[in-house]
């Protein structure tokens, strides 16, 4: 991946939220400290019942999550917080072979599985594959047309649709219209 490229991923992530879930101290220090580079804002968290709270409040657009942590694990929690957004971007960062858990995670609906130990290459594949995840699921669609927008666009016309009451299809059909009049 070149520089530019590297450049015009950061500044699709950096307007994304993440919340790390890990329960090794170092790992989590490390995976938390890594992914501040490329997100706006990574909430991190070293088990799963403290994950689903705060996953509550804060919607993050993506999850990393380990599964074999003390209590609740990363399935269990992967299955939580699918139950409340059947959409969250959910990726398993783990050392475990145990192609049981690995099977039971995909089970559950986990968007990626990532082996530990990660190199920087793995990340920005990765990276470039949320991306990609989260402009399919904020694609705008109609039966009349179909329309991409980048993603802070995309934000400001969600904001503007909600505040308003009106579908997100009705701000961008106004804003067409008052641009060609």
């Amino acid at each position: 991946m070149s520089n530019l490229d590297l450049i015009q991923l950061t500044e699709q992530t950096k307007k994304l939220t993440a919340m790390v879930v890990e329960d090794e101290k170092v790992t989590n220090e490390l995976l938390s400290s890594t992914f501040k580079n490329f997100f706006a804002k990574v909430e991190s968290c070293f088990d799963g019942d403290t994950a689903l709270k705060i996953y509550e409040q804060m919607k993050p657009d993506v999850i990393f999550v380990d599964i074999i942590m003390s209590g609740m694990d990363g399935i269990e929690l992967s299955r939580k917080i699918r139950e409340i957004n059947p959409n969250q971007i959910i990726i398993v960062i783990s050392a475990s072979n145990d192609m049981e858990k690995i099977s039971e995670s995909i089970e559950v609906g986990v968007n990626s599985f990532i082996q530990k130990p990660i190199d920087t290459k793995k990340i920005i594949e990765l990276l470039g594959n949320v991306v990609s995840m989260i402009a399919k699921k904020k694609k705008i669609e109609t039966k009349t047309f179909s329309i991409s927008l980048p993603l802070d666009l995309y934000e400001t016309v969600n904001d503007n649709a909600k505040a308003e009451s009106i579908s997100k299809n009705a701000v961008i059909i106004r804003a067409l219209r008052s641009f060609y009049e």
